[in-house]
């Protein structure tokens, strides 16, 4: 799933609510490492908009894998 902005981010997290937790981190942790390089491509040709976009759907992404890593404890 391409995520390009912080509704498709909820979207996401959303759609994935209702797989296996193992599914879930799986997916959370592809999802990031693709807006993580994404972020990487935007930061070296200036975009600063698209670096923001994307810190903000890397800070959704995130706080969906803290929620799950907590109830796993």
């Amino acid at each position: 799933m391409n995520i390009n902005n912080e509704q498709e981010a909820h979207a996401a997290v959303a759609g994935w609510l209702n797989d296996p937790i193992k599914a879930q981190l799986r997916n959370l942790q592809l999802a990031i490492e693709k807006m993580e390089l994404a972020q990487m491509y935007y930061e070296q040709k200036g975009n600063v908009q698209g670096v923001e976009r994307l810190r903000n759907c890397l800070n959704i992404l995130a706080a969906r894998k803290a929620e799950i890593d907590q109830e796993l404890l």
